[in-house]
């Protein structure tokens, strides 16, 4: 597998880049049809979905200070991103809880047309890394049940099942990681 991944770049971006927004429309059109598909039967009517991206916009927590996005890109082509931020437990937003400094992994994507080339591995190693930059010694991220591909990959990288740490209304499956 270690060949597979040496087509793989990954580096800061800015969260506004042309970039880095084309892949998050990409992330969403996928992760609400994906939604659409098991609840409804059908994909995400447009005007949901531009509704959708527009409420989601929290690019600024993926900036520096206490955060950064990484864009993946595959034989030079943009193709996947991972968001790393400062997470709090105690509400005092600066990412600390009374035990350790904790980063929440946000949106680890991989366009379709690149899956399956080791870019969910290497961006997750990035992502880890990142989280350890901004002085995390733990990350935790939530997932949906239908997600299968995303939880067995973070199973797979030594993530725990924990109980709810958010309030995510799509959310229904948490994991923790030391680092």
């Amino acid at each position: 597998m270690a060949g597979m991944t040496t087509a793989w770049t990954i580096s800061p971006e800015p969260a506004d880049s042309s970039d880095a927004l084309a892949l998050w429309r990409a992330y969403y059109t996928e992760m609400s049809d994906r939604w659409f598909q098991v609840h409804e039967g059908r994909d995400t009517p447009p005007d949901e979905l531009e509704r959708e991206v527009v409420a989601a916009n929290d690019h600024a927590t993926l900036a520096p200070p206490s955060g950064v996005l990484l864009l993946g890109r595959y034989e030079g082509e943009p193709a996947g991103t991972a968001g790393v931020r400062l997470f709090a437990f105690d509400g005092t937003g600066d990412g600390t809880s009374e035990q350790e400094p904790t980063a929440e992994l946000k949106r680890l994507f991989v366009r379709k047309e690149a899956r399956g080339t080791g870019g969910g591995p290497v961006l997750l190693a990035a992502a880890e890394e990142a989280a350890r930059a901004l002085g995390a010694r733990a990350i935790l991220l939530d997932t949906r049940s239908d997600l299968t591909e995303a939880w067995s990959l973070y199973e797979r990288n030594g993530y725990e099942r924990t109980a709810r740490h958010n309030d995510d209304v799509y959310a229904e499956r948490w994991y923790r990681k030391r680092l």
